[in-house]
């Protein structure tokens, strides 16, 4: 496989090895999303109870984030994420416990919950700060697109294992299973050499607070015109486009009529779509017009959901969401990477922590696309966030023009 440009990051070692690791934790993520709403409306009955497992990961993302960042530019992030991986595999591993011992409540999973999100903090841009330190800047773009394959794989794969084991084994099976992929994923880390995190030290002063930190992080996002576009560009797709998913239940049983297998196909088109698109980027690498695309890839997410939302026939509305997939991961994958390649080794765990707070603002904007369906329907609600994400994009574009031309 290395052999083909396709998969020419995974010739370097420490590549291989941070992508199978993430492999295996972005598995466990997805089984856990299915295997813990499972439980816990097992366990309630109640609809609302399951919104709230969910929005309890607002905080811990929100607050933490950015101390996250701060630490993964400041200390050896292989320990950092080797740390979250041990401590997520003693989660899941106490939740089958819980679960076979039959002493499982609601509580416990709100506090684990609540405690997932609180590691994905502190792994997520240590993890993807290293990135940058195991490939070659020009093979960059390549590695983020391999990721991307490999997350996209995941969604599909890791919710119908998690399912297949519900039904015939039981949820304590996947918890264990989740509890394997972490143990898995940390042998994978512990084969990484040290990075050499040298000048994040010497970019962090002597005796400067975490606050300080955080503040220069924050203040070089802004200042760097490139990773300023990018993380101004997640948020906007973060805020108006990417919550239409939110209301896919409305468009599926009340709007066209294709009920729960419906909403599946429409997920798959846009799986499809994702995937493709994943491809054709880890293919084409830094060949690509970067700042060019990933503006006129949100421009094109956000008139596809507009299209799928005006749409009235099934084969459309899986049309426009196969657009709206390849668009999604053009876009978010070259954000990552410009961000990676403008960001000095000093802070890229800072904005990488930036950009990971992008999930905050998908969830704040799932809440906004609720409370205004309730008050125009589901079909105006995601017409309008969706024309507002891609105006709101050719605003940026057109504000910053030299962003056009980013490489």
């Amino acid at each position: 496989m290395p052999r083909l440009q396709t998969f020419a990051a995974l010739r370097h070692r420490q590549f291989r090895l941070l992508w199978a690791g993430q492999a295996a934790m972005a598995m466990a993520g997805w089984m856990d999303q299915v295997t813990r709403a499972w439980l816990m409306y097992e366990l309630t009955d109640s609809p609302l109870q399951l919104g709230l497992v969910q929005g309890i990961r607002i905080v811990p993302l929100l607050v933490l984030s950015p101390i996250a960042g701060s630490i993964a530019d400041r200390y050896p992030r292989k320990q950092q994420v080797m740390a979250t991986q041990v401590l997520a595999g003693t989660l899941y591993a106490g939740l089958a416990l819980l679960i076979v011992t039959s002493h499982i409540h609601p509580w416990h999973l709100y506090a684990t919950a609540f405690g997932m999100a609180m590691l994905q903090a502190f792994h997520q841009p240590a993890r993807a700060a290293m990135i940058a330190d195991a490939v070659p800047l020009n093979s960059l773009t390549n590695a983020i697109g391999l990721n991307s394959i490999m997350f996209n794989v995941a969604r599909s794969t890791g919710p119908a294992l998690a399912g297949i084991l519900i039904a015939t084994l039981g949820t304590a099976t996947c918890y264990i299973v989740q509890t394997g992929c972490c143990l898995l994923a940390t042998a994978w880390t512990l084969g990484l050499r040290p990075t050499a995190n040298a000048a994040t030290r010497e970019h962090a002063a002597p005796g400067a607070s975490f606050g300080q930190s955080i503040v220069e992080g924050w203040k070089f996002s802004w200042r760097n015109e490139a990773v300023r576009t990018g993380l101004l560009i997640t948020m906007c797709a973060s805020l108006f486009i990417m919550p239409f998913t939110t209301l896919l239940p409305v468009f599926a049983r009340d709007l066209l009529g294709v009920g729960a297998t419906g909403q599946g196909s429409l997920l798959a088109a846009m799986g499809i779509g994702a995937l493709g698109s994943a491809v054709l980027i880890a293919s084409l690498g830094d060949s690509l017009p970067r700042g060019l695309l990933m503006l006129s890839g949100v421009t094109l997410y956000g008139v596809s959901v507009v299209g799928f939302a005006a749409s009235t026939s099934f084969r459309v509305a899986l049309v426009m969401m196969f657009i709206a997939g390849v668009a999604h991961v053009s876009a978010y994958a070259l954000v990552q990477t410009v961000i990676q390649t403008y960001s000095p080794a000093a802070f890229r765990g800072r904005t990488m922590a930036v950009f990971q707070m992008g999930d905050v603002v998908v969830t704040l904007g799932g809440m906004l696309a609720g409370t205004l369906a309730v008050a125009v329907g589901a079909r105006w609600t995601v017409a309008a966030m969706g024309a507002a994400g891609a105006l709101l994009t050719m605003m940026i574009a057109a504000a910053q023009p030299h962003a056009r031309r980013i490489r």
